[in-house]
């Protein structure tokens, strides 16, 4: 088992899952659908709450009560979340320009940024990887365990797990092929990246469970499988080749939620932590006295294993074909490919 769903909140935490991927969806289908969503969901929205962070920090420079004490500054305070959410809702932007022909989503170069803005969104991740393998490394000799305190108060543990995943979402980064294949759909309300087929998104939603495992354990539950799981729902049974651009909303549309309502993962009854915690509870007041992280193991193996074999199914291919994987396409022969290229606008 990876999460500790029992007693009296189990139902909770199985209706605040459900919540969290229907609402995903059907957030992710209004903002596709049409400009306006669009728009609203990646620019007039992010534009609102940025302005509320800023007053935020503020306020709590200046002092104020309200700002201090308010979730987001108090929970949701760390580089990353920040990053991810801004790189996410900036790879939205992007490919509502490539799937609308806005401006440089016209040109022939700019197909190449959706590969950049989902590599840069893996080495924010990667990056976060290698810290918690450091700091659980520095925790163990001068503690005698791997337990280490996050700036937002959760207590992570960091091992080899992190070592391997970081490695994982590397090799991540290299099994993206098509870079330039990028198109729109007919009805321009998908951005389709046909190349992307299930074996790159098995082994990204493999590497990607795992970085959450490791480093957002207390949100993982939500930002890990209800999160991945949203657009790879949607991408096989109605938004073939628009996992990306799926991909992409949920994301940005999660980070927000997140930031603004801490409190849904931290402190309620949806609350649910993985069995890394074998105290049964995680308080930021308590350093834990055990640990059981034979799933961050076990998954980080996982992760590593599944990129190296679509990383080498990408090279053998390749080779057959003859082509470069990252200026070309190489799974042109492959339903997935097909049917996303059935869509695309022109075909």
């Amino acid at each position: 088992m990876l999460f500790q769903i029992y007693g009296e909140n189990a139902g909770f935490q199985l209706l605040g899952w459900a919540l969290v991927f229907v609402g995903l969806i059907a957030a992710n289908e209004l903002a596709r659908r049409s400009k306006k969503g669009g728009i609203f969901f990646f620019l007039a929205l992010p534009a609102a709450l940025t302005v509320y962070f800023i007053a935020i920090y503020a306020g709590a420079a200046m002092g104020a009560e309200w700002a201090l004490n308010n979730p987001t500054y108090t929970h949701m305070n760390s580089w990353f979340h920040y990053a991810k959410l801004y790189a996410a809702t900036a790879g939205c932007i992007g490919f509502m320009m490539l799937k609308y022909k806005w401006s440089i989503g016209k040109t022939q170069w700019f197909k190449v940024f959706p590969f950049v803005i989902v590599a840069i969104n893996i080495l924010i991740a990667v990056g976060s990887d290698f810290e918690s393998g450091i700091r659980g490394a520095m925790a163990l000799a001068e503690t005698g365990d791997r337990w280490w305190l996050s700036s937002e108060n959760v207590w992570l543990y960091g091992g080899w797990w992190n070592w391997v995943n970081g490695i994982a979402g590397i090799l991540n980064i290299l099994c993206m092929t098509g870079w330039w294949g990028i198109y729109s759909s007919k009805k321009h309300d998908d951005m389709l990246w046909p190349d992307m087929t299930w074996l790159f998104i098995i082994a990204y939603d493999l590497w990607n469970f795992e970085y959450t495992y490791n480093n957002l354990p207390t949100h993982a539950w939500y930002c890990g499988l209800a999160l991945l799981l949203a657009p790879t729902f949607a991408n096989a049974l109605w938004n073939k080749g628009g996992w990306i651009q799926n991909r992409a909303n949920t994301l940005a549309l999660w980070c927000m939620f997140a930031q603004v309502f801490p409190l849904f993962q931290d402190a309620s009854v949806f609350t649910t932590i993985p069995v890394l915690y074998a105290d049964g509870f995680m308080d930021a007041a308590v350093r834990p006295s055990a640990a059981d992280p034979t799933m961050q193991g076990v998954v980080a193996i996982l992760a590593l294993a599944a990129n190296v074999i679509v990383l080498a199914v990408i090279i053998k291919r390749s080779l057959a074909q003859k082509k470069n994987p990252y200026t070309g396409e190489i799974f042109t022969d492959t339903r997935d490919f097909q049917l996303a290229m059935a869509r695309a606008e022109g075909k």
